[in-house]
């Protein structure tokens, strides 16, 4: 993985604050040099070029990003923007509402897939919170 030049290294930056640090370790260290690749070019692009915009907020990228993953039926894509959209200040009922508001548009089995997502990212999120060691001090 080349992390030298200014764009992946700003993509890094975004990509790792949106998703966490085990997400996008894993999306460098799993699988092979296609899908390594596959991962460079969305770091650069995605991450570094559109998400580094100062255009909108984390929190509306957060929001766009859910109502096109529910319209695709990207359920897995889903999960991981779920805890970002959390992570850049969503609510969990502002989750709730986009996905509501994106069954008249995207249709309802499309919804109740991400129903589905966000009830299994929220009871894992919780299951973590409930069994997390105690903090040092």
């Amino acid at each position: 993985m080349t992390h030298d030049d200014a764009l992946m290294k700003k993509g890094l930056r975004v990509r790792t604050a949106v998703l966490g640090r085990e997400h996008v370790r894993n999306s460098f260290t799993r699988g092979d040099e296609y899908t390594r690749t596959i991962a460079e070019v969305t770091t650069r692009v995605a991450w570094g070029m559109v998400w580094s915009r100062p255009g909108l907020s984390r929190k509306y990228r957060s929001l766009l990003n859910l109502g096109a993953l529910i319209a695709l039926g990207a359920g897995e894509e889903l999960r991981v923007h779920i805890r970002g959209a959390l992570r850049n200040g969503l609510t969990r009922r502002e989750i709730a509402e986009a996905i509501i508001h994106c069954a008249m548009y995207a249709g309802f089995p499309r919804a109740a897939e991400a129903r589905r997502a966000m009830a299994e990212v929220f009871a894992d999120i919780d299951r973590k919170r409930r069994v997390a060691p105690p903090k040092r001090r």
